[in-house]
């Protein structure tokens, strides 16, 4: 069996495009403009197509899952470090505010309940009050110079639970009116009351150059004339419910008394009184 030797191509180039083998037949030269395997070629197949820019509009665009970061970009990596930083930072102060907050709701919601039930069981009564003796000086009605007065104040104050005391704390204040217009300020003593008493508390109200209108100058002669002189008393107390070793939070007694005086001196008599008391049970 015989075998042919391949023909080996010269390489020779003809000017018709083909290449001569040494049997002196042609093959044809495939030009290397149009090789498609060459992606430097300035002739390449890719650059003889036009670039379309994409229509402008809203994209989704797709990641893998396995290509998505798992740490931050380089540019963002100095400002995760710093937020990361200043989370720790916050983090034990944030959680002694929490700590601190719930144990302040757990305190107020048990002293919600046990307020709730002392009054259920011993059915608080608000305390009485009246007027017992008011001394007036310094109120002279002859001349139109600021006037002084000094009112003194004699209250009887009945505490009518039979198992609550009650505590009057410090914080107190007292004010004497006529005809609206405010005449003296003063203070009680703060002051415990036991259960079933009756207490009675003095006070002196003070003015100070304090100038009478022609009606209030008027109005307090005639009344005296009549022997009828209206005031006003008005006092705000915090107090506070107590039984055995239990004591309330602090809670507001806004008392208003009326009372008639015979006369402007410091003898006077109380003709008629009535003070009615109010009692804000929430805390003050």
């Amino acid at each position: 069996m015989t075998f042919e030797k391949p023909q080996e191509l010269t390489g020779e180039n003809n000017s018709d495009g083909f290449l001569k083998n040494k049997d002196g037949h042609h093959r044809t030269k495939h030009p290397s403009s149009i090789d498609t395997n060459d992606t430097s070629s300035s002739y390449s197949v890719d650059s003889q197509k036009p670039r379309l820019r994409p229509p402008p509009g809203t994209y989704v665009i797709e990641i893998r899952k396995d290509e998505i970061y798992r740490v931050p970009p380089p540019e963002n990596a100095h400002r995760y470090e710093y937020l990361s930083r200043q989370k720790t930072n916050h983090s034990p102060c944030r959680r002694c505010f929490c700590y601190s907050l719930a144990a302040l709701l757990i305190l107020l919601l048990l002293a919600a309940l046990a307020g709730g039930v002392l009054f259920l069981v011993y059915r608080p009564k608000k305390p009485q009050y009246s007027v017992s003796r008011v001394s007036v000086t310094g109120l002279n009605l002859t001349t139109s110079s600021p006037i002084s007065p000094v009112i003194g104040v004699k209250l009887r104050a009945q505490n009518a639970n039979g198992k609550l005391g009650l505590i009057y704390a410090l914080g107190n204040e007292a004010k004497v009116f006529y005809d609206g217009m405010e005449l003296g300020n003063g203070k009680f003593t703060a002051f415990k009351q036991p259960a079933n008493n009756v207490t009675v508390i003095t006070t002196v109200l003070k003015g100070l150059s304090i100038q009478l209108t022609k009606t209030s100058r008027k109005g307090l002669t005639d009344s005296q004339k009549k022997g009828k002189v209206p005031f006003g008393f008005k006092i705000k107390a915090p107090v506070k419910f107590k039984v055995g070793a239990v004591t309330t939070w602090p809670m507001t007694v806004t008392v208003d008394c009326k009372v008639t005086l015979d006369k402007l001196t410091g003898s006077a008599t109380v003709i008629t009184e009535n003070c009615d008391a109010v009692v804000n049970y929430m805390m003050s």
